[in-house]
């Protein structure tokens, strides 16, 4: 099917024969004329299939097609988790639109640099906004621009905002915007939360599923390697050295400091790498970006958080040097490759104290990714063998009643008031336990004698004791807890 027939007009067609597209992807076949309709989209689609032009494609022709007196309102606001993907995704409404009538204006409100040229550049108004969740409500503080007047609102990577903890900014942001209005969300996956936002946000949305994860296509070739954890930065020199094929190589690490620290190590190896995290300024963010898509960086070191907005679509490898925390994330991590229906590989280094974790992500991904071992880096770190589910209540400990059926040589499981139980039960623990003796106490007097009432009480000894009682009463702690 040809994007003509999709009804874009001959000025968005035209953009994208000018960039090579030639047929739709499955996602933008449809969701492109859902949109158009006016209705919800609920997509879920995996990284690299196409989505931003999905969403992007119809919202330029319905802003074409509306004659707007003014820019100032915002018609459309794009909200992402990172100021790169936040780029990239102003720069395809900027490509795609250039050779309509009325070019879009669309301005990036991201983090990383200053606010002062943005707020001016929405002094104007604008077609588009594409911001993070952040910038965009400093926006709104300083007055710089106002959403109460926003048509169309679009989600892209939801899974990413949720587990970036943008979710208090996005309830916020929502609070802010009309209740007549055009949501379209796209996800690479749904977790719960995901899941419970387009239930409640949506209204009767168009739902197109085209692929849970991109794991699931055969266009990426996943593989762990087992490997001590010290010795990783030497395979994964030694994986760098044999495979020349490898243009470009993204590695992932957990922490800001790794980035620096496992770049170095290759530089002194002779392996020219660059380091890319969350602190960085933006202009060396992009030079670093810029480096990496020319090749004069082959290998990449990056955080999470840095890494969502990449785009490359000859990335040869990724690689987990540091495991990631969930399957979301691993989901996320090897889409960087095999985008697009290229091809792509994706390498994981599991060592002794990160096994649990990979098989965690096996099962959340229902998938199992046979382990290898290279000659010259089998791991002497043993991983613990999994010890045997015992059913308490803290996890493989054992509870007290399993301890009660090990005394008494009871099988597992075996209920302890079942006959079986009570015939193997010691005697000793069912009799009871005969008492202590104990010293007995020396009596107290009954009654203390009484003191003889002052002459002048005038009657109020009871009324002062009834007032110290109710006193106290009072200003008694609370139960649990200590007075100071």
């Amino acid at each position: 099917m040809p994007f003509t027939a999709l009804g874009l007009s001959t000025h968005l067609i035209r953009a994208l024969s000018q960039r090579s597209y030639v047929a739709p992807t499955p996602v933008q076949t449809e969701a492109i004329p859902a949109i158009l309709r006016g209705a919800d989209v609920w997509a879920q689609a995996q990284t690299g299939s196409g989505k931003t032009a999905a969403f992007a494609l119809p919202l330029l022709q319905h802003g074409a097609e509306i004659s707007r007196s003014s820019r100032r309102n915002t018609p459309v606001l794009v909200l992402v988790p990172t100021r790169e993907l936040a780029a990239q995704v102003a720069q395809a409404f900027s490509d795609y639109g250039q050779y309509l009538t009325r070019p879009p204006k669309v301005i990036t409100a991201a983090g990383g640099v200053s606010i002062n040229p943005q707020m001016m550049a929405l002094g104007g108004g604008a077609d588009v906004v594409v911001a993070t969740p952040g910038r965009l409500l400093d926006l709104v503080d300083h007055n710089a621009v106002h959403l109460d007047a926003v048509e169309t609102l679009v989600l892209d990577e939801a899974d990413q905002l949720f587990a970036l903890g943008f979710a208090d900014e996005l309830g916020r942001i929502l609070a802010l915007l009309p209740a007549k209005r055009q949501n379209l969300l796209f996800s690479a996956t749904f977790p719960d939360e995901v899941t419970d936002l387009a239930t409640a946000l949506l209204t009767d949305p168009v739902r197109i599923t085209i692929a849970s994860t991109p794991v699931t296509t055969p266009a990426i070739t996943e593989r762990a390697i087992e490997v001590d954890a010290p010795r990783r930065t030497q395979l994964l020199r030694q994986l760098l050295e044999t495979h020349d094929g490898w243009t470009r190589v993204l590695v992932f690490v957990a922490t800001k400091y790794s980035t620096g620290h496992v770049a170095e190590k290759l530089r002194r190896l002779g392996i020219e790498a660059g380091s890319l995290h969350g602190e960085l300024s933006q202009g060396a963010r992009t030079q670093t970006l810029a480096d990496f898509a020319a090749g004069k960086i082959p290998v990449l070191i990056a955080t999470d958080l840095a890494a969502r907005g990449i785009d490359f679509t000859q990335l040869s490898v990724v690689i987990n040097y540091d495991l990631p925390r969930s399957a979301i994330i691993y989901t996320h991590r090897i889409g960087r490759t095999g985008r697009a229906g290229a091809t792509g590989e994706a390498i994981s280094f599991v060592s002794a104290a990160t096994f649990e974790l990979f098989q965690l992500i096996e099962k959340r991904l229902k998938r199992l990714i046979p382990r290898e071992q290279i000659p010259g880096f089998e791991p002497a770190e043993v991983a613990p063998p999994e010890a045997p589910r015992t059913g308490g209540v803290k996890g493989k400990r054992k509870s007290k009643k399993d301890k009660l059926r090990e005394a008494a040589g009871l099988p597992p499981g075996t209920p302890l008031n079942s006959p079986g139980a009570a015939a193997a039960t010691p005697a000793s623990s069912s009799a009871p336990r005969p008492k202590p003796a104990s010293t007995p106490r020396p009596t107290k007097p009954k009654s203390r004698p009484s003191r003889p009432p002052r002459e002048d009480s005038g009657g109020r000894e009871s009324t002062q004791l009834e007032s110290s009682e109710n006193a106290f009463r009072w200003h008694r702690a609370p139960p649990g807890r200590r007075r100071l």
